[in-house]
């Protein structure tokens, strides 16, 4: 396995900043930032393949109906809930109400 991955950022090859310029006296380039990876798997996710929030954006701009076509979505997703329950606090500011949603555990469920 390679020490590194090159960022898939497509436009971080543009980005006009010191880590980037290469080459040599009279034909220096900007070039994509490389991303170091150590034994111990860091960077991970996406940190492994994009060297910034920015790279990764760019890239899921561009990509993003391929990325959809992996695993299109058709119906809604859905998590159980208990009834939400409205509490009222009060504080030396005032008095507000928050309203408090409790998942419902159906991972132990057996059958």
């Amino acid at each position: 396995m390679s020490e590194h991955y090159w960022c898939h950022g497509p436009s971080c090859h543009t980005y006009t900043t010191q880590d980037r310029v290469r080459g040599t006296k009279g034909s220096k380039v900007l070039r994509t930032r490389k991303i170091k990876i150590n034994n111990n798997g860091y960077p991970c996710g996406l940190y492994k393949y994009f060297c910034s929030n920015s790279c990764y954006n760019n890239f899921a701009d561009k990509h993003a109906e391929q990325i959809i076509k992996i695993e299109p979505r058709h119906e809604p997703l859905e998590t159980p809930i208990d009834d939400p329950k409205k509490e009222t606090e009060s504080t030396h500011w005032g008095t507000y109400t928050r309203t408090v949603i409790n998942k419902i555990d159906t991972s132990n469920n057996v059958g």
